[in-house]
């Protein structure tokens, strides 16, 4: 059952915060991962080896897929797989922010179904298991109820509001921007915020968490094409995505222009 796994889940992700406040409070020194893979500081490593062994340990015949740790196909082959990012959003742990998360889920047949992003400078924790909703510190979110573009506040790189995406007219929202996408997806969930959505090619680690969160709260997740959230794949990216409440997930697929 998914719902068994989240003590575990959750247990970690607040030890991993305390290992990585205590890196915070100290040298945040990064260095750039090679093939322009973005930056990565000593609290990354850190949380990711404590993670690794915390959870496997916990569950040792489950996969195991992180953006630090070297890829290993053996989790291609297991029933379940956790799906980590140790510290999403490091640009934003590097300025000294508090915009940066963990973000961690087990995934099942190619689906998330349990997930916890946790927020160690806001002492917030987001949570859901499959069938079971969504929870901020513990109390039920949902998805904004808003049915129309106009003013809606969506999380979103500015780039992505280029008129070349757009063939049917920028949609009329009101742009905001977080550096953690799992943190954005949570938002979204919450209904702070109408949605959220990015074209670019996506890692699985950093949507692994938030897409169940968002989901369980009542947002409609798919990638740029409106295609199903899969996980687990031999390359772990994603095509995008997007994630809003179901008329304005709708409506942004309207506008957007098809994949070249």
């Amino acid at each position: 059952m998914p719902e068994t796994d989240l003590p575990l889940l959750i247990d970690a992700a607040r030890a991993a915060g305390r290992i990585a406040l205590q890196h915070f409070a100290g040298d945040r020194k990064a260095t750039e991962k090679p093939g322009d893979l973005g930056p990565v500081t000593a609290a990354d490593l850190a949380v990711d080896q404590f993670l690794r062994e915390k959870l496997l340990s916990a569950r040792p015949d489950y996969g195991w897929l992180s953006e630090e740790t070297e890829d290993d196909a053996s989790r291609l082959n297991a029933d379940r797989v956790f799906v980590v990012d140790p510290i999403d959003g490091t640009r934003a742990f590097i300025d000294g922010g508090r915009a940066w998360s963990h973000s961690i889920a087990v995934v099942e047949r190619g689906r998330s179904i349990a997930a916890v992003v946790y927020l160690p400078r806001l002492e917030t924790i987001y949570s859901a298991f499959l069938g079971g909703g969504a929870h901020k510190d513990g109390y039920p979110i949902h998805s904004s109820r808003q049915d129309h573009l106009n003013g809606a506040k969506f999380l979103l790189n500015a780039t992505q509001l280029n008129p070349k995406y757009w063939p049917g007219g920028v949609p009329p929202v009101e742009r905001h921007f977080r550096s953690s996408i799992a943190y954005r997806l949570c938002l979204a969930g919450e209904g702070r915020f109408e949605g959220m959505l990015t074209f670019r090619d996506t890692w699985e680690w950093d949507v692994a968490a938030g897409a169940l969160i968002a989901s369980e709260a009542g947002a409609v997740v798919t990638d740029r094409d409106g295609g199903e959230i899969l996980l687990n794949n031999r390359e772990p990216s994603l095509a995008g995505i997007i994630a809003a409440p179901q008329p304005l997930h709708g409506a942004i697929l309207s506008r957007i222009a098809p994949a070249a």
